[in-house]
């Protein structure tokens, strides 16, 4: 039995080859095969007082995943591996999101996602049957986020046609390889954040994950956390091919939710932890703190300690300042062994300060009565001289059903005709509705998107278990080269913060911009569940009373009992009564 088992590992070893056997081979393949981790956490203060804290931790790994061939991995998790392996992944984004990000209140966001969970997926083109490997993709991410991701069918799926671009290295562009799909009602909680740390190679043990304490995270206006897989090049030949994984979140912490009745903000009360030493994997681990002059005349922000580097550069259209801590640095925790960055306000922003975003929009429904309703979408380009395309993606649930006819775009009091539309009707129980449409916005000006609808009336056993809060509509994706009103250079990769990089600008004229309008809430023609509970309460009673009247009346004997007249006591008591002029008993 012995020389059968060396003999059987011996032909194992041979088999195996010398890339995974002991010797040299191997270690040049793991030589080959290198990762890296890269780290940062962004602080933008906000107006109003309100900090955004970004989070993003970055692992790049130099190895082939489409051709399985990788059987050992180090910073990379092995979970999302295998499962870009297994199922011909070729770009994953994945974003589970609580509230809203107000663009017109603050600003582009580094990182937006709509509420609720955001699935969308580039299948690589070896893949037969994509259908059957979107939903078995969808099972997996919601076993590993914890997360209901598996309500993600046919119904809440589409396929656009323009707005959802590769983000990353690839050879063509075939939309049938695509799917996306949003589920706004989705509540994102401590559980969808603990196995989204366990992904990442320290943990929360060390480095800039320590400040991610759910209890503080949840106690915020805004929560954003995502996840995205993309294949990039290597170098700048593109000769070779390597996989970058990306971990994100986003907070928007309040001044008056926090109950802080200044606006001074330091990690360690946006966190209630501070920074005492740099995840040991990393090979780059950064704080950036956005210290930009909101007003020519003098600075409104002030920040301690003195930071060791000052970085500018022309971020989303604006000319920004950042100060730079690297916790990888000896000096940073000589004085002190902990790093508590604090942010002060030299005085009061002004209103009139506030900064307006080139593109914005918002979104609501009109209409009274529950039988019909018009969606109206306002999107807003205040640049004041120049004009540019946006595209519109609508996503509507299959139980309102659209009338295209309706449809109307109005800009400045006249009909806007969009260059380009792709609408896809909408089949009961099966598909939603998907309207995609290019249109040009003209410079400073508001254009009105307004659609009417019918409200469907659904089977009894399709309403949820609160039919009356009402059903949720995802949000418009609206995707833009927006014009620059600064000239951009080209970003240092290695001295940005690292979401500068995941949307590239085509030119140095214009930035890519991806906004997310607000969910609707509306509601349809909802039968009273509330009568068969009556019914059920009322008929029982009816039959509880009548049947065991009926069963008394059959199973009872009745027995007569004639009166006695007593016994001796009884008449020696009723003489005794009889002369105290009592009534006999």
């Amino acid at each position: 039995n012995g020389m059968l088992a060396a003999a059987a590992a011996l032909l194992l070893l041979a088999a195996a080859g010398p890339g995974l056997g002991p010797g040299p081979g191997r270690a040049d393949a793991e030589r080959a095969q290198q990762d890296s981790l890269r780290e940062e956490l962004l602080l933008s203060p906000l107006p109003a007082g309100d900090v955004a804290a970004t989070f993003q931790f970055r692992t790049l790994w130099d190895a082939d995943l489409q051709r399985g061939a990788v059987s050992h991995y180090r910073l990379f998790p092995k979970a999302l591996g295998r499962l870009v392996a297994a199922l011909g992944v070729r770009e994953l984004h994945l974003a589970l999101t609580q509230g809203f990000w107000r663009t017109q209140a603050w600003g582009q966001p580094p990182l937006q996602a709509p509420a609720g969970a955001e699935l969308w997926v580039w299948f690589q083109p070896t893949v037969t049957d994509v259908d059957k490997a979107w939903k078995e993709l969808s099972n997996i991410l919601s076993g590993i986020f914890c997360a209901s991701l598996n309500f993600i069918d046919s119904t809440n799926t589409v396929t656009p046609m323009a707005s959802f671009k590769p983000l990353g290295l690839a050879n063509g562009t075939d939309h049938q390889l695509l799917r996306y799909a949003v589920l706004p009602r989705e509540v994102v909680c401590t559980e969808n954040l603990t196995p989204w740390k366990k992904l990442l190679p320290c943990g929360s043990k060390a480095g800039l994950a320590v400040l991610l304490k759910a209890e503080r995270l949840f106690h915020s206006s805004y929560h954003s956390q995502a996840v995205h897989i993309r294949p990039i090049c290597r170098d700048a030949s593109c000769l070779a091919v390597s996989w970058e994984l990306r971990q994100t979140l986003t907070v928007v912490f309040d001044t008056f939710a926090g109950g802080q009745e200044k606006k001074d903000w330091s990690l360690f009360k946006m966190f209630s932890r501070t920074l005492t030493d740099a995840c040991p994997l990393a090979s780059q681990s950064k704080v950036y703190v956005d210290i930009s002059p909101k007003n020519k005349e003098k600075e409104l922000l002030e920040v301690t300690p003195t930071p060791a580097s000052v970085h500018e550069a022309v971020v989303q259209g604006e000319r920004r300042t950042y100060a730079v801590y690297d916790l990888l640095s000896p000096l940073l925790f000589n004085t002190s062994r902990s790093l508590n960055v604090q942010l002060k306000w030299k005085r009061p922003q002004d209103s009139s300060e506030l900064p307006i975003p080139v593109l914005h929009a918002q979104r609501y429904v009109s209409g009274y009565g529950l039988q019909t309703g018009q969606i109206s979408t306002l999107i807003y380009n205040t640049h004041p001289y120049r004009a540019f395309p946006v595209i519109l993606l609508e996503t509507v649930p299959w139980y309102l059903r659209l009338y295209v006819h309706t449809l109307t775009i109005i800009t400045k009091g006249k009909e806007n005709k969009p260059s380009y539309i792709h609408y896809q009707p909408a089949q009961d129980r099966r598909r939603p509705h998907l309207l995609e449409m290019l249109i040009q916005l003209p410079a400073n000006s508001i254009t009105k998107i307004t659609i009417q609808f019918e409200r469907a009336l659904l089977k009894w056993t399709e309403y949820t278990p609160d039919p009356n809060h009402g059903f949720y509509v995802g949000s418009s994706v609206l995707s833009a080269l927006v014009p620059s009103v600064i000239a951009m250079k080209d970003v240092d990769v290695e001295q940005s913060p690292l979401f500068t990089s995941l949307f590239p600008s085509s030119d140095g004229s214009s930035y890519f911009v991806r906004l997310y309008t607000e969910p609707l809430l509306v509601n349809l023609p909802t039968p009273d569940f509330s009568m068969p509970y009556n019914v059920i309460c009322l008929t029982c009673t009816v039959v509880a009373v009548c049947y065991g009247s009926f069963y008394n009346l059959l199973t009872r004997t009745f027995h007569v009992e004639e009166p006695s007249r007593g016994g001796l006591a009884k008449r020696l008591a009723n003489i005794i009564r009889r002369f105290r002029g009592v009534p006999p008993l």
